[in-house]
């Protein structure tokens, strides 16, 4: 690749076409691009996604380009189909069959178009993007999308290398890995002990088996000052290499939603500190009787609030006439509810004072890299062990326990932005987490230095060229 002749090298980023999934491999993306490379982002595109760009866009970032060109025709579902938005077992299912063939035809375009690819980068959940690169001879990465901690759990479990709990143990049965704290097996992912057959689960193994055989680097969204002795004590199983917080906001790729700058002038109007910010990702499901305790709660709080709502959620809503959705959307109000908003744009406004949160990993790394207090409420996947990570581990925030119930959310909010002294104390942590974060962010630091070992990397052993 020295010489000057030499296409610039070229680098595919395949998500499966989740927005917690898309939205790091997007942010790394820019990195990448930004030290010289060219990069093509793509994914199986559907109405329920946001990119910032259309298939076909390309944008200049720093010394090099990103690209969007997505995955479609052959079998894969058309953009508009509903199915896209039940990721239960379906999509995972399709994708595992529909989308090899178009990928393999992407690949081969690239080089038909004078651009061979020199590196795929699948994230997580995605295993059949690295086989078809296997398969090329093209060499390929994994984004792991969630914690380090995770992934050492995953790895130690399904290799059967350490003592986990049963399924039928207790939650307060524990177990030790290397460069983890003791956790309960309450802790512990859901995908550990979930059914066999279960198709995340499945997924997920056949993730692991790629890792192990044939993908040569694992990136993985963290730093080192927030997993150095987990990434340590996994480096002899598995190549890491910390390349985040994928969460910078002067990195966002943007998303051109109405809602966004109406939320930004609304917290723009709030005193510092002021605001919970309520949001629970793009999946998560929450039952009517919840939301009823989460609205009755954020009103008891008497502080404002901004609350996510997604559209296939708004039918739960309490009446406009109850309190809190009057407080939510009367003018002048201490409250505003929102279908969408760039999430690592409102906290990391000073306005916000407290984040209840699923505690997905993106979402963990952004209120920590905020330096935002946290109360959390998981539901299933990794959340758990984030949540533990989180209240336990880090020191930043709360648990809220279950079923949510509206005093004790507005207890926990209470024990975060309160003046006593362990609400202080939280804040002073998340300050702290806040600075390691921007370390991690600045020139030399943990994320500098992963991009900058990947780009080695690709420069020095991914030059092939598929035909």
């Amino acid at each position: 690749m020295s010489s000057s002749s030499s296409p610039m090298p070229h680098v595919l980023l395949v998500s499966a076409p989740l927005q917690g999934h898309v939205n790091p491999l997007l942010v790394l993306g820019r990195h990448l691009a930004s030290r010289g490379l060219l990069v093509t982002f793509s994914t199986a595109p559907h109405a329920g996604l946001k990119f910032g760009h259309g298939d076909g866009a390309t944008v200049d970032v720093g010394r090099g380009t990103i690209r969007f060109e997505h995955l479609k025709g052959g079998a894969l579902w058309a953009s508009d189909d509903p199915r896209y938005h039940d990721p239960t077992g379906g999509l995972m299912r399709h994708l595992e069959e529909a989308a090899p063939p178009v990928l393999a035809g992407l690949i081969r375009r690239q080089s038909g178009a004078g651009r061979p690819v020199s590196c795929v980068v699948a994230n997580a959940f995605a295993p059949w993007a690295t086989r078809v690169a296997g398969g090329m001879g093209v060499p390929h990465a994994m984004l792991w999308t969630e914690s380090c901690a995770v992934l050492s759990l995953f790895y130690h479990y399904f290799h059967s290398l350490a003592d986990f709990p049963s399924r039928d143990a207790g939650p307060g049965a524990t177990v030790a890995v290397p460069g983890l704290p003791p956790l309960a097996a309450g802790d512990l992912p859901a995908l550990i002990h979930a059914p066999d057959e279960f198709v995340w689960r499945q997924v997920l193994i056949a993730d692991l088996r790629s890792l192990r055989e044939t993908v040569t680097w694992v990136l993985v969204n963290t730093f080192d000052e927030l997993e150095l002795p987990t990434m340590e004590a996994l480096r002899p199983h598995l190549p890491v290499i910390p390349v985040g917080p994928l969460c910078s906001e002067a990195e966002s790729h943007g998303s051109g939603h109405d809602d966004d700058g109406d939320c930004v002038a609304w917290l723009d109007a709030q005193p510092p500190r002021s605001v919970v910010f309520v949001a629970f990702g793009s999946l998560l499901q929450i039952s009517r009787d919840e939301m009823s305790e989460l609205a009755e709660g954020l009103a008891a709080t008497g502080r404002p609030f901004l609350l996510v709502v997604r559209d296939d959620n708004r039918e739960l809503l309490p009446d406009a006439g109850d309190d809190c959705l009057a407080a939510a959307t009367g003018s002048g109000s201490r409250g505003k509810v929102v279908a969408w908003c760039d999430q690592a744009r409102v906290l990391s406004h000073a306005a916000v004072g407290c984040f209840v949160t699923h505690c997905g990993w993106n979402s963990t790394v952004e209120a920590l890299a905020s330096g935002v207090p946290v109360v959390t409420y998981p539901a299933w996947a990794d959340q758990p062990t984030n949540a533990k990570f989180l209240a336990d581990v880090y020191g930043v925030g709360v648990r809220l326990p279950k079923p949510m119930a509206r005093d004790a959310l507005r207890r926990c909010i209470e024990e975060v932005m309160g003046g006593g002294p362990e609400a202080v104390a939280v804040r002073a942590r998340s300050g702290k987490w806040k600075a390691e974060a921007s370390a991690a962010l600045s020139t030399g630091g943990s994320l500098d230095k992963g991009i900058q070992d990947f780009v080695a990397a690709i420069l020095s052993t991914c030059a092939g060229t598929v035909e």
